[in-house]
């Protein structure tokens, strides 16, 4: 039977369940990924299990979110990460040395293998033919213990790409094609896999964008195959050892199938405030630019960097326009500079930051007061960039550029009238280094770990009880994103080792009175729309709320990450059985839900709610494995237990 390459690589790693679709699966994770925003609290519930060291084949940390130092909490933070990576066995990369996708492409990612990123874009890892997911902090912890990963087994979308892009069209485009298809949800519980003659003409970086950006579609996953271009990847960077073809099956089957010809695909770009509101550049054409950002997690690989150098040689960016680079790491810059580019970058006005995700999750960057910004992002959230009411538009780097020599947005095909599309090369040989890679070695093994006096213990939290009365402390619509319950920036990002501190921000944007609302109340339950939780893994979104009361989530529909942050904090994930019951809710509500540890213990899909006397009915949707850990007040009370017996 002819396999696809999504079955193979899960059937090759399947500990627990079958290939059938919807039904909880069980596999072996090879290597994890963690970021500093994520990182800190990850390492806290790692230590919290008792190992001596991790348990996985290799385990990648980075710091690339908080690297402001404006005080010394992101400091002392830095230094338990690095004395806790060296202490439990964990490739450590320095602030400043880049971006976790794009350090672990370069010096880690093999085609074949599993890889759990306590990141919602780990999925760029698809560049290498990995499989990639974003999943909670919690999640990646019991994975570098050793524990498998459990999820519903996807369906496959296959995508069949034909054609070659044309000049002045890039990977950013295809990936902003398919949100115009799919919009933020079309692809939820599901792995895009593409396929055909057009991937030979995508670069690995290229293919990373794509990966990294299919997060917003609410997929899973995505998945390129392993062929040439892979093995000129990994040799360029002394790795070639690694490669190994990968493709599905001939007459492999999907469970759904799409098609987009490369050769068609014109220049897209998505408008404020959502991935999905992706319009032709042509249609928003001649609207004033006042930031162009060119970089950060998606688009700031080598080609896509050289190629902004090349357009802009020789011109300096419009007046009222500010250009920022980001790169993808210090590799990167490097090889930029070793092709000549930083001169022309300097002398077109650009900024030229460190390597980072910086204002991609509003760690500086932040637009002015009714201004609009120009990103290479996968997102622009509402107020994700450190400014309220932001205006910020997501677009492919030639794009950008055009922007920035024009000062409008400008489709960048017009630029062929002044020049011609620089074709940039992949290099036979990079520049490598490494240096900023602390790598595991005995002699770490005794390193003392190093906590600063932000860094503070791991919530405890009760068992489920056995009837909850819950107020109704907020009501919120449809895509409520992780950035609008726990919101990033310079502000809130420090204190992430800090539960007690950082929950005064939960729903911060929306509603600034929440977290004294929750503490008046006791507990509280927080009622949502269609697709509640979608965008960032961080778990914060989940146990802040949690510490504050919150012990039911009550939505039309989940992300699936999210879902799964609810169930690890002991934090009922219910939904609607019928969607219109969410009219029927207002703030301040009381409910009832009796005998609910009973409900849940046994098995029941349907929960009563009682609300002012009458009865709302709603499904918990989710497996055994999930129901003990929300009777146990969360995973970590969980596996405790399991390790003392």
């Amino acid at each position: 039977m002819a396999h696809n390459l999504t079955e193979k690589i899960v059937a090759a790693h399947l500990l627990e369940g079958t290939l059938d679709s919807g039904a909880e699966i069980a596999i072996r994770i090879d290597q994890t990924l963690l970021q500093d925003a994520t990182g800190t609290m990850a390492l806290l519930e790692f230590e919290a299990l008792g190992l001596e060291r991790v348990r996985v084949d290799l385990a990648a940390q980075y710091v690339d979110h908080n690297l402001l130092q404006t005080d010394f909490r992101n400091a002392d933070d830095h230094r338990y990460l690095q004395s806790a990576c060296a202490r439990y066995g964990i490739h450590f990369s320095r602030p400043g040395n880049g971006i976790s996708h794009q350090v672990h492409l370069e010096n880690f990612g093999r085609p074949s293998l599993t890889l759990l990123g306590a990141d919602s874009h780990t999925p760029a890892a698809a560049g290498l033919s990995m499989l990639a997911m974003g999943a909670g902090g919690l999640d990646v912890a019991l994975a570098m213990a050793g524990r498998p990963y459990y999820l519903p087994c996807p369906n496959v979308l296959g995508v069949r790409l034909t054609g070659k892009l044309p000049d002045w069209v890039s990977a950013k485009d295809v990936i902003l094609e398919m949100l115009r298809r799919y919009d933020v949800k079309g692809c939820v519980g599901k792995v895009v896999e593409y396929y055909g003659p057009g991937v030979a003409t995508l670069s690995v970086e290229d293919r990373a964008a794509i990966g990294n950006m299919g997060t917003e579609l609410g997929a899973t996953s995505s998945l390129f195959p392993s062929d040439e271009q892979t093995r000129a990847y990994l040799a360029a960077q002394g790795r070639e050892e690694a490669w190994q073809p990968l493709a599905a099956d001939g007459g492999a089957s999907y469970d759904e199938y799409d098609e987009i010809d490369l050769s068609t695909v014109e220049p897209l770009i998505a408008c404020p405030s959502s991935p999905g509101k992706v319009v032709a550049v042509a249609a928003v054409a001649g609207t004033k630019v006042d930031q162009v950002i060119v970089g950060s997690s998606a688009n700031s690989g080598y080609k896509d960097l050289l190629r902004v150098v090349r357009i802009l040689e020789g011109r300096h960016s419009a007046p009222e326009t500010d250009l920022h680079i980001n790169p993808g790491s210090r590799q990167v810059l490097e090889n930029i500079a070793e092709a000549g580019g930083i001169l022309p970058l300097m002398m077109s006005g650009a900024k030229i930051h460190q390597s980072g995700c910086l204002g991609c999750i509003g760690m500086g960057q932040a637009p002015g007061t009714g201004q609009v910004s120009l990103r290479t992002f996968p997102r622009n959230f509402p107020g994700r960039s450190g400014t309220k009411g932001d205006q910020v538009y997501l677009c492919s780097p030639e794009t950008a550029v055009a922007a920035a020599l024009t000062g409008v947005i400008t489709d960048p095909r017009e630029l062929s009238q002044q020049l011609a599309y620089p074709q940039i090369e992949e290099p036979a040989k990079r520049l490598i280094d490494r240096s900023s890679v602390v790598y595991p070695r005995e002699e770490l093994r005794l390193t003392e770990v190093v906590r600063g006096p932000n860094i503070k213990p791991f919530p405890e939290f009760d068992p489920l009880p056995e009837t909850l009365r819950l107020t109704v402390a907020i009501k919120v619509g449809d895509n409520i994103s992780t950035d609008g319950i726990m919101p990033a920036g310079n502000k809130v990002l420090p204190l992430r080792s800090n539960i007690e501190a950082i929950s005064e921000f939960v729903f911060y944007q929306l509603d600034p009175e929440f977290h004294a609302r929750c503490r008046e109340l006791g507990d509280v339950a927080v009622v949502g729309g269609d697709n509640y939780g979608q965008g960032s893994s961080r778990e914060h979104a989940a146990l802040a709320p949690r510490y504050l009361g919150v012990r039911v989530k009550l939505a039309k529909s989940f992300a699936r990450i999210h879902q799964a942050n609810l169930c690890n904090f002991g934090v009922l994930p219910l939904i609607f059985k019928n969607q219109a019951d969410y009219d029927r809710l207002a703030e301040g509500m009381v409910l009832e839900i009796g005998e609910v540890r009973q409900r849940v213990e046994r098995g029941d899909t349907e929960i009563p709610v009682q609300l002012n006397g009458d009865e709302v009915i709603a499904l918990l949707d989710v497996p055994k494995r999930q129901r003990d850990s929300l009777l146990a007040g969360g995973t970590l009370n969980k596996v405790r237990q399991e390790l003392v017996e």
